[in-house]
């Protein structure tokens, strides 16, 4: 597309070379004339561009927003997971020594 632009504008420019102003200023001769359509024509595409991006910006916005919002899902449910798994390690933990405690009293008594 910037071809065009580029294009349009060079065959602007080999029209100046050849264009003679008219007695009447008011009539634009036809250099000038495609001048102003060049000029209408990248200010359109300027303000396509400035839109796109602004677009563009927005959805990366609103993809990062959604992002973080699943990661710390992800970390809370990680962290509850981990919490429960150290509480039932500990339970078990905790039942073990219960047995070893038992088990050493049991053989403390046997020995008397």
């Amino acid at each position: 597309m910037m071809m065009r632009y580029v294009a349009v504008a060079l065959t602007a420019l080999a029209l100046l070379g050849g264009c003679q102003k008219k007695d009447d200023p008011s009539e634009a001769g036809p250099a000038e004339r495609a001048g102003r359509k060049i000029d209408q024509a990248t200010q359109q595409a300027g303000e396509k561009l400035d839109s796109a991006a602004k677009q563009a910006d927005q959805q990366l916005s609103d993809a990062a927003k959604d992002t973080s919002q699943k990661l710390d899902k992800a970390a809370d449910k990680a962290s509850e997971t981990l919490n429960n798994a150290t509480k039932e390690a500990g339970r078990k933990l905790e039942r073990a020594g219960e047995k070893m405690q038992t088990a050493a009293d049991e053989r403390e008594a046997a020995k008397k």
